[in-house]
């Protein structure tokens, strides 16, 4: 696999306390990486890391094939979580001087500013204040001038913050553009939805420590259970209730249906086929929902955190 950024036995200590304990991470090229994990779990500290802000006390980061170095910041761009911008400063004047501190002649530097600040419709602000702005048109600022320079790597954290339901949907799709145009992101958040949405890999930290890291799919297939969701049209659905129970484990649901259906949960054994499943339950009720129930990126990273605690 080819990868943007790899992570070689990374921890890091304050004192006595240790903020990260020996990570390794491997970041596809072209992919959107999900970093998780609680509050206070390590994700900034490691992100910090990567922006050489701080020194690992020990291990190494490679970006693009090579140790990092300090002028690597040029092909890094960083959205943090607690934003950046000077409140006082007018948003074109501080976006032309941000974006020159990342290498862009001024004339390149107005010239991709009109771009985004025309795609994003936000040109009429160019000559406000950031004070004059709200939480969400000051995100949409920061955004910009996080991606002006076509940064290698792309580091979000809490993207969405701020932003009411239809600008999270934009930025969401400017990431995905982003992703398809070449840029590799890592994206650390607390909302899982976020990630199943966007997320191609993932990795968990939780006390410094790495829990889970691969693809999200093969995550899930990991922590599914051989659970399916059904719902049954019988006419006696306590007999068939009783009948299920005596060969299977299974438990109540709920879900939406047009239908007065008897609504189960039930786990087959781990060898078992879902076909034998769906053949024994048409034998004996009209079967009107089966779905296998797979495990959200929430459901396991509250399993995975409580497991751990």
């Amino acid at each position: 696999m080819d990868n943007l950024l790899v992570a070689e036995s990374i921890s890091k200590t304050f004192g006595e306390f240790t903020a990260l304990n020996n990570i390794s991470l491997e970041i596809p090229r072209g992919s959107i990486f999900g970093l998780l994990g609680p509050n206070g779990a390590g994700k900034t500290t490691f992100i910090r890391i990567i922006n050489q802000i701080i020194l690992p006390s020990k291990g190494k980061i490679m970006l693009d094939g090579h140790l990092l170095r300090p002028d690597d910041i040029q092909h890094i761009g960083y959205l943090p979580e607690e934003r950046g911008l000077y409140k006082s400063m007018r948003v074109g004047e501080q976006a032309l001087y941000l974006a020159q501190l990342k290498g862009l002649s001024k004339s390149e530097a107005k010239a991709r500013l009109k771009y985004w600040f025309e795609k994003l419709e936000i040109e009429h602000w160019w000559n406000k204040k950031i004070q004059e702005l709200s939480k969400g048109m000051a995100q949409k600022v920061q955004f910009v001038v996080t991606v002006l320079h076509r940064p290698k790597l792309l580091i979000f954290d809490e993207p969405f913050s701020g932003f009411d339901p239809v600008n999270a949907n934009i930025i969401k799709d400017e990431i995905l553009q982003l992703r398809d145009e070449g840029a590799t992101i890592l994206f650390s958040t607390h909302r899982m939805e976020s990630v199943e949405e966007l997320c191609e890999y993932m990795a968990l930290i939780h006390k410094g420590n790495k829990l889970l890291d691969g693809k999200v799919s093969a995550i899930k297939r990991e922590y599914k259970s051989n659970t399916f969701e059904v719902g049954l049209g019988v006419n006696d659905p306590e007999l068939l209730r009783k009948e299920l129970s005596q060969k299977f484990t299974i438990s109540g649901t709920s879900f939406k249906s047009i239908n007065q259906d008897l609504k189960l949960r039930i786990q087959i054994e781990e060898n078992a086929s879902p076909n034998d499943l769906l053949v024994y339950l048409t034998s004996r009720a009209q079967v009107n929902h089966f779905v296998e129930v797979i495990p959200s990126v929430n459901d396991i990273f509250i399993k995975t955190v409580t497991t751990n605690a």
